[in-house]
């Protein structure tokens, strides 16, 4: 019984999720080390990819790293956007940035030191994934990652790139 409780409130926060609009949450890009709200972040228009990490999480960074030695295949198909938020702390912000460095990722990425736009987007656990439609709303989200599970992102992106 309490499976199926569980099951029906992941799907109603799923549905509930998908039908609202971007936060206007601060979070900091790493590079200017400027706050900029998220829903700024996203471009109006175009599909975009979001991955929130941790420096401390392993999946995240297998997933983060699968993704962008992807990218450059995936974009000569479908033209979408792809940027990473991380939920480390204030402190573990100049680790956020070595690491992307030493990863060599030309895409944007950002930190939620505080996990405001965590809890405004009401997830609990990285790696989280979340595919904004061109009309900046949540259209695919989930929670984990497991390997080839970028195959899955990349055929909602090309579906929501073509859909007008």
């Amino acid at each position: 019984m309490t499976k199926i409780v569980m099951a029906i409130a992941a799907v109603c926060l799923s549905i509930s999720l998908h039908a609202q609009d971007l936060p206007d949450t601060q979070i900091k890009d790493v590079n200017s080390g400027k706050k900029i709200p998220f829903n700024e972040t996203i471009a109006k228009g175009r599909v975009t990819v979001v991955s929130f990490w941790a420096t401390w999480c392993v999946p995240c960074k297998k997933e983060i790293k699968n993704i962008s030695l992807q990218l450059p295949a995936w974009k000569k198909d479908v033209d979408f956007d792809y940027i990473t938020v991380s939920i480390d702390e204030a402190r573990a912000e100049g680790l956020v940035r070595t690491y992307a460095i030493s990863q060599g990722w030309t895409f944007p990425y950002f930190i939620d030191a505080n996990s405001d736009l965590k809890r405004s987007l009401s997830f609990q656990s990285v790696p989280y994934t979340m595919i904004i439609d061109k009309n900046g709303k949540v259209a695919f989200s989930h929670t984990g990652y497991e390997e080839g599970g970028e195959a899955e992102v990349i055929a909602k992106v090309k579906e929501l790139v073509a859909a007008k």
